[in-house]
């Protein structure tokens, strides 16, 4: 038996008005996904487990199998897993997006000219504007350069999201994901809590405000950002510290489900947590985490995985999540359009051929509704098929949030997870 698993990164929605009372998954073309959805099951599940923040890191944790609960330690080291870093049992690692603040007196990205004061700057684009990984490890390096020491140290990642790591830190902070905050002011949103890392100088989170406000004097006035600004370009103008966490133990997805298996993702997050859980972690050329991606280049990863001899493929793709934050409706339309296109008909059609029975689960890993441009802890619908226990067909089922409530229900991702691998 094979096992593929598509999860389109925050696809869940709700109902929009100017998409006649529809969801985006109701709205879009998706052949193939519903095709499998009338002769399979469809239902709910409750991904984000109640009192946990609704990050892609439970939810991923959840979907793979994990409950959050009891293996969720942060977001950023599993991302730091992903980069490579080696993480003592007594660091701490920080997401460190690089994202462009806006002054509210001009209405244009804060620069060197600016005087308006950084709290009162304006939180605008989380990803400045999907900076490539070229021209953000210019300006992680500079950060480093800068302010890095023996007890802090800067890392490059992809695109807006890197890691700073904190020699004997703590986690007892209230940090804020700049996507929950769009449209916002810096001020009401600053660290809050204590204890970064040892010693009187670093005793409170003024020490990471400090830190992104010099970060922003450094990033305002670099030449990688007057370059963007000179193209039209959101530039990234400061980096904004979130999502601390101390290294984490998954159990082995092997000793689990006795498979085999492979992630492939643009997004170190869901690297991490395949390294963490023993699983293997492909590299794309091309795959961006964006609407903008190497759809083919991911679905013959897959394909290739399964020749040589893999049991199971986690597909993840960050486009729906991303349209959603920018408030992109027609985009995240389209993105689910290609990945039915362009993702899940080559390998179904590669599996149909090869002749072994499969299994497929096709499942958002969270909510982004576009009315909100963040995540929210709301169910998420759900497709399982068998190729080996094919339903009636009916019309009826699909991949959507009204199809969903009138299929099976799952309080947990990881309960999903053990019905979808038979783990009885």
């Amino acid at each position: 038996m094979k096992y593929f698993i598509i999860v389109p990164d925050g696809a869940g929605d709700e109902k929009i008005e100017s998409l006649g009372g529809k969801t985006p998954l109701e709205t879009a073309n998706m052949p193939v996904i519903n095709g499998l959805a009338a002769k399979g099951e469809v239902g709910m599940v409750q991904t984000i487990p109640e009192g946990v923040a609704p990050g892609s890191d439970a939810a991923n944790l959840s979907v793979m199998g994990y409950d959050p609960a009891v293996y969720l330690t942060g977001r950023s080291p599993l991302e730091a897993a992903s980069i490579g870093i080696d993480m003592s049992d007594t660091d701490v690692a920080f997401r460190t997006n690089i994202i462009t603040l806006v002054d509210p007196e001009t209405g244009k990205p804060a620069d060197e000219t600016t005087t308006t004061a950084y709290e009162d700057l304006i939180i605008t684009d989380h990803s400045s504007g999907d900076i490539t990984t070229e021209e953000a490890d210019a300006l992680i390096k500079a950060i480093q350069q800068e302010l890095g020491s023996e007890k802090l140290r800067f890392y490059t990642g992809v695109s807006y999201r890197h890691c700073m790591i904190a020699k004997e830190g703590s986690t007892d902070y209230q940090l804020t994901p700049p996507h929950d905050v769009l449209g916002k002011p810096v001020g009401a949103h600053l660290p809050k809590g204590e204890g970064l890392v040892e010693g009187a100088a670093a005793q409170d989170a003024e020490f990471i405000t400090e830190l992104m406000k010099k970060s922003y004097e450094i990033l305002r006035k670099h030449p990688v950002n007057q370059a963007r600004k000179a193209r039209g370009l959101n530039p990234a103008n400061t980096a904004w510290i979130w999502g601390q966490g101390k290294k984490p133990s998954l159990s082995s997805f092997y000793d689990k489900y006795k498979i085999t298996g492979t992630a492939i993702s643009a997004v170190d997050l869901i690297k991490g947590i395949a390294i963490c859980a023993g699983l293997d972690s492909v590299d794309v050329e091309g795959a961006t985490g964006t609407i903008h991606t190497n759809y083919d280049g991911k679905a013959q990863a897959a394909i290739q995985e399964f020749k040589n001899g893999k049991d199971f493929v986690y597909m993840h793709l960050e486009g729906p999540d991303e349209c959603s934050h920018q408030g992109d409706q027609p985009g995240k339309i389209k993105c689910m359009e290609l990945i039915d296109e362009k993702i899940a008909k080559p390998v179904i059609d590669y599996l149909r051929d090869a002749g072994e029975a499969f299994r497929v689960l096709v499942v958002p890993d969270h909510r982004t509704p576009l009315c909100l441009r963040t995540h929210s802890s709301d169910p998420v619908p759900f497709v399982l098929y068998d190729s080996t226990g094919e339903q009636k067909q009916d019309r009826a089922r699909a991949f959507n949030e009204d199809s969903g409530r009138m299929g099976k229900s799952f309080g947990s991702g990881y309960e999903l997870a053990d019905y979808f691998f038979e783990k009885f």
